[in-house]
């Protein structure tokens, strides 16, 4: 069976992602990592803030230690924490439990190797495969795995993001943390490094993670920022990070979004003022606008686009010797600095681009114009509905009539049940329409298979 999606293993806790799963994980994955390294080794395990994932810690370590290995417990941490962590203390790997931008009911678990990367897919068809074994060997005595708490290992993210050398004195920022794993780590670190922080949402509360807030509702975000400026503080801006905080998103100091394009451009414009090797190349994905590649090719900087989600970013990266990698949702991978995306990294290096160079947020992006691109969900029971011939059909119609003028994308998503139709172009009435006409035909499709299902009697 599939249990690994593009991020990790993800459903609705206790109910799909049960703690009786997450143990069989625990087990499954300390046998396939650590058996690459030291057995002594640990496996470092953080989460975010949800209600269920002291439950789902305490089943995945269990499982861990059920086959003689050691896990340690580093709480309510960012999952690129926890990647920094394991490669800074030497640990077997690291898991995080987390759903990241998804609702407060669902929860999940991805994997660090040793090195602190996401786990390729072949060792996570490794796991899944090891999940169903009931021959491990069951240790006793003092050959059970220790299962202990260090909240202190922290230092090692606060560490490298001091290591950044941003001085921030002078920058004025909101951050809202979701209620999510940043809560206390972002507004810290921003603090120390000398910028003036306006909190909000900054509280451990796995209720309301997500809801209504972080990187996914940018809206209150964007109503703090404009009361500031109403009270005479034109300059400050905000930065919103999702559940686990692995992307960042901001808002300028004219109230707009910027996404994970923009702070690819300003990332990508600053690393070749400074000269570094590498920095006339960067990856996003194929969900890109147009405005970026325009931006970064007037600048001499080549876009590659890899396909949707962070582990297939980095992918490219790595295959090409690329340090920079970005997509527009916000996950922003520098690896002059970590293995994996990092809102508050994002944040410490656009808002000390902003200090090094004196300029605002909406000048350092200012030379990315998006073109309008629309993007429907459909949600589906199957996502092989995107295959249907009458989606396909509808697809083809689409791409003949924009002829050159923009683009369709097409695809399911790796973590909900949900088909993504995204068009962009330069006429928004035009490519709304296109978008429109394909989700119907996605639509129509999963009518027709619901009607072809048998059904059942009573008799």
């Amino acid at each position: 069976m599939r249990y690994f999606g593009t991020d990790g293993i993800r459903g609705v806790a206790n109910d799909e992602l049960t703690p009786e799963l997450a143990m069989r994980v625990g087990r499954a994955a300390a046998h396939a990592l650590v058996e690459r390294s030291e057995a002594a080794l640990p496996i470092v395990v953080g989460r975010d803030t949800r209600l269920s994932g002291p439950m789902l810690e305490a089943a995945l370590m269990a499982g861990i230690a059920s086959v003689g290995r050691h896990a340690i417990s580093v709480g309510v941490l960012p999952t690129p924490a926890v990647a920094c962590i394991v490669r800074a203390t030497g640990a077997a790997a690291g898991a995080m439990i987390s759903a990241s931008h998804n609702p407060i009911a669902d929860n999940g678990i991805k994997f660090f190797g040793a090195d602190g990367f996401k786990l390729s897919d072949a060792l996570e068809a490794e796991i899944e495969a090891a999940m169903d074994r009931d021959d491990f060997e069951r240790p006793t005595g003092v050959g059970i795995g220790q299962i202990t708490t260090a909240q202190n290992l922290g230092k090692h993210y606060y560490a490298m993001l001091e290591g950044l050398g941003a001085d921030l004195r002078g920058i004025e920022v909101v951050v809202d943390a979701a209620y999510g794993a940043a809560y206390a780590v972002a507004p810290y670190a921003l603090r120390k490094a000398g910028a003036t922080v306006h909190e909000l949402h900054c509280e451990h509360d796995g209720a309301r993670i997500n809801v209504h807030c972080g990187a996914t509702h940018l809206e209150p975000l964007r109503d703090a920022v404009r009361a500031l400026h109403e009270q005479g503080k034109p300059h400050v801006v905000g930065v919103a990070f999702d559940g686990d905080a692995d992307r960042a998103l901001f808002i300028d100091e004219r109230g707009a979004t910027v996404t994970g394009d923009h702070i690819l451009y300003a990332l990508a414009l600053a690393a070749r003022a400074q000269h570094e090797a590498r920095a006339d190349r960067v990856v996003g994905t194929v969900m890109s606008n147009i405005g970026l590649e325009r931006a970064l090719t007037a600048q001499g900087i080549a876009l590659d686009r890899a396909a949707v989600g962070d582990r297939y970013v980095l992918a490219r990266m790595r295959e090409s010797g690329v340090f920079l990698g970005a997509e527009q949702s916000g996950h922003v991978i520098d690896l002059r600095s970590n293995t994996t995306g990092d809102g508050t990294m994002t944040a410490f290096a656009i808002l000390g681009e902003m200090a090094r160079s004196q300029q605002r947020l909406a000048d350092l992006v200012g030379a990315v114009i998006e073109a309008p691109q629309v993007l429907q969900n459909v949600r589906v029971r199957s996502k092989a509905s995107a295959q249907h011939q009458e989606v396909l059909q509808a697809i083809d119609r689409v791409e003949r009539s924009l002829a050159g003028r923009g683009r369709i994308l097409v695809r399911p998503s790796g973590t909900e049940p949900l088909v993504r139709v995204m068009v962009e172009g330069d006429d928004h009435d035009e490519i709304l329409r296109a978008a429109s006409e394909v989700s119907a035909a996605i639509a129509e499709v999963e009518k027709e298979i619901d009607r072809a299902r048998p059904t059942t009697h009573a008799g």
